[in-house]
C-alpha cells in the first residue's frame, strides 16, 4: 500500500523536476515588444525592454539604461550583451503561467527573479545630469 501514495507523491513532484527553459524562439515571442519589470524576493531588481531584432535595453533599479543585445547560443540559454560590458551574462528564462522567472547560468533556484510586471510602454531613461 505505501507504493501509491510513493507514486502520487512522485508525480506531484515532477513538474518542479521537469521544468524547461524557453528556446530562443519562445523568448522571442513571449517578450518582444514587451517592457518587463523583475523583483528579486519581493523587491523590484530592475526592468527591460525588449525592442525587435533581438534589441534590448536594461535599467537596474534606480540605474542608467543600457542598450544591448540577446542571442541563444544553445537550447534554454538566452545570453545578453550590454554596451558597457562585453561579456555576455546568459539566464534561463521560464514560463510559469504567462510570467517570466528567470535563473542567472550557474545560479542555484532560489535565486531567481520573478516578473512584477509587464507593460507595452517603453523603459523610463531620464537624460544624463544637467548640472553647472
Amino acid at each position: 500500500m505505501r507504493y501509491p501514495v510513493c507514486l502520487a507523491l512522485c508525480l506531484l513532484a515532477l513538474p518542479a523536476w521537469a521544468e524547461t527553459p524557453l528556446d530562443g524562439a519562445g523568448f522571442e515571442a513571449a517578450v518582444t515588444g514587451q517592457t518587463i519589470e523583475f523583483a528579486a524576493e519581493g523587491r523590484s531588481y530592475g526592468a527591460e525592454q525588449y525592442l525587435p531584432g533581438r534589441r534590448v535595453i536594461w535599467a537596474f533599479e534606480g540605474g542608467p539604461c543600457r542598450e544591448g543585445s540577446w542571442s541563444a547560443p544553445e537550447p534554454g540559454q538566452i545570453c545578453f550583451v550590454y554596451e558597457h560590458d562585453p561579456v555576455p551574462q546568459c539566464w534561463a528564462f521560464f514560463d510559469e503561467g504567462g510570467r517570466l522567472r528567470a535563473r542567472l547560468a550557474g545560479a542555484a533556484p532560489g535565486n531567481d527573479l520573478l516578473e512584477a510586471r509587464r507593460s507595452r510602454a517603453p523603459l523610463a531613461c531620464p537624460g544624463p545630469d544637467i548640472g553647472a
